[in-house]
Parts: structure tokens; C-alpha cells; sequence
């Protein structure tokens, strides 16, 4: 290593793409983003374009070195970390996408879902993958791709069509279609992963009725898988770091205690509980998924996802028209005391742990004459927090685990109001770290340890530094009355859509 290397971690997620050149402290030297669109064909139904989600993030890697004024020289080792249960179908001959990315939040397959656990096959897919039977998670949104387009599963039976999550779509893009790879935290997320074999199951496949054949390689978090086509940067670079986003997010936050929890304020709400070199299986409806693989371990957390979070922000801005930019919202929602007494439910794409409602949807509650965008601003942000607060109920139960701090980290973290609802929900203290990009710094993290520049985990946790904490300042009373209203209020969004 030399002082001159740094290293580029590419965070692509749902809303937007990013890419981010890392120094060796952990410090941001040069950022890009850029937004696209979502494609909304029916209500619960969301899908990206595959092709504007590669563009999108080839610009925003370049941009990002031509900010820090490095070239492709300059960086040691690249990191890919993604939105992860989001499903990309490619023709393997020509490289494109046989239709639009099918993305997490979409609830197309949930009939799919509903028919398998009609079938009693809810505990198979739960034993061996960690996961619930819904449509969140890959597996079904392939079957769902295979069972609609005419003649597509014959082709992916021939070896034709190859699936990925968007890291391994991105990864072959990069690569110049020479691997076919994703890494144990993104294939523990599509329902075909045996998260205790490291292995995709050929049980799962059968039920689902996915080809083999159209499955990428599984590597641990941590490797060279191959290096960028030199066309991309002008000389080739390693591709040493993949991790899905949350995974990515608590490695970034050094939770590598049993026992660390981080939560990720992005699109959605991502709680993770580092548990170490066992899964711990959920009673309390939560995912036994996989962090990561490094060094020969495999480290395993349980996690907790809320589907809309900072999503609900701009549902306010481009569905409401209540605020211009996403960052109004707080000035907004400052401008009144609380909430004065509305709850919104933001259960927009059905509700997610530890609900799993499908068919739950979005309410509004506690409306009056007085209530003004001001009140609906306040109670949309604090969705985030009691949503975060039931995560961390049923992690407790499950881990038996007393929570002492939240890390948080994500987009709407920087949100100083509700950073200090959450510490009054939760009653722990809040730590936001300096550097808010943890998800893109858990990969950059991953790719440095695999080419050596970084050493090892200790290394990495000297890096975190706390930007600033909030103490719970409300009384129990008022902590449990708040709660109670808000379950009221979930209570009368679920299984609202028609089945």
C-alpha cells in the first residue's frame, strides 16, 4: 500500500446510485450520486430498468474519481454493495435484460408466496434459508419472471438467461461478462440459499422450479473476484468487496461484537444484530440472514426490515406535494410540537417485520380540523422510529439480548428530530457515526481487506468515530402511551388489501 491508493466503493440502492472513493482513515474524498426513475405499474408493484441502474452507477464511479482527481491507478481494490432482494433476469449471449428489474419493495409474487405456504412449505424454505415464505426476498419474483414470459424458463434451462442480484448484475457488467458471481449476504436473500451449507438447495429449486443453471457462484464477502474491464476506468481495477446493503452497514459500523446492533435509515429500515458464528432461528418473526464471509468465518445476524422508511419522505414530496426537497421535511415537522395526535402507518408496499402483511396499506390516523401538513410531515418521520422500535422488541426476545445503543446510520439518520424520538422510544442512547455512509464504507472496508490495505478488523474499528449521540429525555408513561397508540393504529392497516 501506498499513500497515494484509495479505494472505490459503488453503493447502488433503490432510489439512487452512488459511488464513493474511501481513504485509508475511512474518510470521504470525493462522492457522486445520481437519482432514476421507479417504475410503478400497478399499486404494490415496483421495478427498475436494469440498463438505467448499470449506466447510472458507471457514471457516478467515474464522476466520483474525477472529483477526487485519481485515476483508475490510484485505487487499490473496488467494493459493490446493492439492494438486495431486487431481481435482474439477462440474456447471457447479448447481455440484456429480458424485462425490468423486479425490485424488493414489489409485491408480484405474493400469490406465489401464499400458494407455497398453503402447501405447509413455510418451515422448509424458513430451516434451511433463515427467511420468511414472502415476496420480498428473490426466489419468487425469478419463478414469477419464469412463469409470465413465454419460452423464458426452457432458456434459462439450456444456461441462456442468468439471474443476479443487482451486485452480480453490476459485477458482470463491470467484469465484461466474465463472472457470474454474488457473495453469501445477497445469495441469503432469495429464498434457494442454504444459509448452513453455504449452498444453493436443490430442494428449494425444485419447489420453486429455478434452474441451476442460471445461478451465479457464491464467494465469500471479502475476495478478488475479478477485475474491472479496463474499457470502464482506462486500466483495470480488483473487485474485491460485495456485500448486500445492510450487511455492508454494519460491517461499516464495526459491529463486529456479538451482540452489536446497527440500524440504517435508507428507502427502507434495516436493523442488524450481529450473533456470530451461529444463526440464532426467530420466534418473534424476524430473518436469520448472513453478514458476511471473511477470513473462513461466516458471521450471522439477525435482522429486522421495514419496507418504508425514508421512502415515506418522498412519497410526501412527489405524491403530496408538501415539501420541495426531502430535507425540508424536518424544518416542517419542527414547526409543530408533535404529531398532535395523527399516527401514519406507512405500509405503502405492505408492512414488513414483523408483521409480513402483504396486504397490509398505508393509513393516516388521528386527523382533525387542526391538523395541517406540518402534523402529517411529523408523524411520517416518526413512523421510522416506532417502526424501528418493534425491531428491536422482537430482537430482544429472540437474542435475549438487552439493547445499550443504536448505531444508525443512512440518509435519514442526519435527521436530529428523529434521532431524538427514537432515543425516546427505544430508551438507549443513539450514536451517529461522522462518516453516515456506512453502507458504502462496509464495502470499501471488505474490498481493502482482501487486497491488503487494510489489515484487519481492529484496524477498521479504530476508524469509527461518534459525530454526535442522543439520550432519551421522555418519561415511561409517555413512552407507553405513544406505543400503544401506535399499534392501534397498525392494527387497522393490515390485511386491507383484498387477497
Amino acid at each position: 500500500m501506498t499513500e497515494k491508493k484509495y479505494i472505490l466503493s459503488l453503493d447502488q440502492g433503490t432510489t439512487s446510485s452512488r459511488a464513493i472513493v474511501f481513504d485509508h482513515g475511512g474518510q470521504i474524498v470525493a462522492t457522486a450520486q445520481q437519482e432514476f426513475p421507479q417504475i410503478l405499474p400497478a399499486p404494490g408493484l415496483v421495478e427498475h430498468d436494469p440498463e438505467v441502474i448499470w449506466s447510472s452507477q458507471l457514471a457516478v464511479a467515474r464522476e466520483a474519481l474525477s472529483r477526487a482527481s485519481l485515476e483508475a491507478a490510484n485505487i487499490a481494490a473496488l467494493g459493490v454493495t446493492n439492494q438486495r432482494e431486487t431481481t435482474i433476469l439477462w440474456d447471457r449471449n447479448t447481455g440484456r435484460p429480458v424485462a425490468n428489474a423486479v425490485v424488493w419493495q414489489s409485491r408480484v409474487s405474493a400469490p406465489i408466496c401464499d400458494r407455497l405456504r398453503a402447501d405447509g412449505l413455510e418451515e422448509t424454505f424458513r430451516s434451511k434459508t433463515g427467511l420468511v415464505l414472502d415476496a420480498y426476498f428473490s426466489g419468487t419474483k425469478i419463478k414469477h419472471l419464469l412463469d409470465t414470459i413465454d419460452g423464458l424458463r426452457e432458456r434459462a434451462e439450456r444456461g441462456d438467461i442468468l439471474f443476479g442480484t443487482v451486485d452480480t448484475w453490476l459485477i458482470w457488467r463491470l467484469t465484461g461478462g466474465k463472472q457470474h458471481v454474488t457473495d453469501y449476504s445477497n445469495a441469503s436473500r432469495t429464498l434457494l440459499f442454504d444459509i448452513h451449507s453455504l449452498d444453493w438447495d436443490e430442494e428449494l429449486l425444485r419447489l420453486m422450479d429455478v434452474p441451476r443453471a442460471m445461478l451465479p457462484e457464491v464467494y465469500p464477502s471479502s475476495e478478488v473476484y475479478g477485475q474491472t474491464d479496463p474499457r470502464w476506468f482506462g486500466a483495470p481495477i480488483p473487485i474485491a468487496g460485495d456485500a448486500g446493503d445492510q450487511q455492508a452497514a454494519t460491517f461499516g459500523q464495526a459491529c463486529f461484537a456479538s451482540g452489536s446492533v446497527k440500524n440504517t435509515y435508507g428507502t427502507g429500515c434495516f436493523m442488524l444484530m450481529n450473533t456470530g458464528c451461529k444463526p440464532i432461528p426467530s420466534k418473534n418473526n424476524l430473518l436469520t440472514t448472513i453478514g458476511w464471509g471473511l477470513g473462513g468465518e461466516v458471521t450471522y445476524c439477525l435482522e429486522g426490515s421495514v419496507f418504508i422508511a425514508g421512502a415515506v419522505v418522498q412519497w410526501l414530496r412527489d405524491g403530496l406535494g408538501i415539501i420541495e426537497e426531502s430535507a425540508d421535511v424536518e424544518k416542517l415537522a419542527a414547526t409543530v410540537p408533535d404529531s398532535g395526535g395523527v399516527y401514519f402507518v406507512p405500509a405503502l408496499v405492505g408492512l414488513g417485520a414483523p408483521h409480513w402483511d402483504a396486504y397490509a396499506r398505508g393509513t393516516i390516523l388521528g386527523i382533525t380540523r387542526g391538523t395541517t401538513a406540518a402534523h402529517i410531515a411529523r408523524a411520517a418521520l416518526e413512523s421510522m422510529a416506532y417502526q424501528t422500535r418493534d425491531l428491536v422488541v422482537a430482537m430482544q426476545r429472540d437474542a435475549d439480548i438487552r439493547l445499550t445503543e443504536l448505531k444508525v446510520d443512512g440518509g435519514a439518520s442526519v435527521n436530529d428530530l428523529l434521532m431524538q424520538f427514537q432515543a425516546d422510544l427505544l430508551d438507549v442512547t443513539v450514536r451517529r457515526p461522522t462518516v453516515a455512509e456506512t453502507t458504502a464504507l462496509g464495502a470499501a472496508y471488505l474490498a481493502g481487506l482482501a487486497v491488503g490495505y487494510w489489515q484487519d478488523t481492529a484496524d477498521i474499528s479504530r476508524n469509527w468515530a461518534l459525530q454526535q449521540e442522543f439520550q432519551p429525555a421522555i418519561s415511561p408513561e409517555q413512552r407507553d402511551a405513544l406505543c400503544r397508540r401506535w399499534h392501534n393504529a397498525v392494527g387497522r392497516s393490515l390485511d386491507w388489501e383484498e387477497k
